[in-house]
């Protein structure tokens, strides 16, 4: 794993509010990617390019950085299969909250809701309560 960098996560956190502000301001739009990508697969009145181009530049930036030089670890020792159902859970849960960690945690926190801060409360506890349980109580 990478050594832990405190000026590129302050680089990275001030990018990511940079692009959630700007698009708040020139499309007045939260930028949760899971409204993004529902907004590129089904018809919306917003249309559907900048949905596409935002959703392609999330893995673009990322090769982009990486052909610069920037170590970005890959970890490969999850079965695919388990990655599948994982996915399909968040999709699920991204749904039951109306929302995904970056609409509520990085947008929402931002603007003030109460929602988002309920919603993201519970993110973190669950994330922190899986940890502790594959850790500590399964020995992962």
């Amino acid at each position: 794993m990478a050594d832990f960098d405190p000026w590129s996560a302050l680089a990275g956190g001030a990018l990511i509010g940079l692009a959630a502000a700007t698009l708040l301001v020139l499309r007045g739009r939260i930028a949760g990617i899971s409204g993004i990508l529902s907004d590129a697969l089904l018809p919306s009145k917003g249309g559907r390019g900048w949905c596409i181009a935002f959703i392609l530049g999330l893995p673009l930036g990322a090769g982009l950085a990486w052909t610069a030089g920037v170590e970005i670890p890959v970890f490969t020792e999850t079965r695919p299969v388990l990655l599948l159902c994982a996915g399909l859970l968040v999709g699920f849960g991204t749904d039951l909250g109306s929302g995904c960690t970056s609409g509520h945690g990085v947008c929402g926190l931002a603007r003030g809701s109460a929602r988002s801060l309920v919603a993201t409360c519970t993110f973190m506890a669950v994330g922190a309560a899986t940890v502790f349980v594959g850790r500590h109580i399964l020995g992962g």
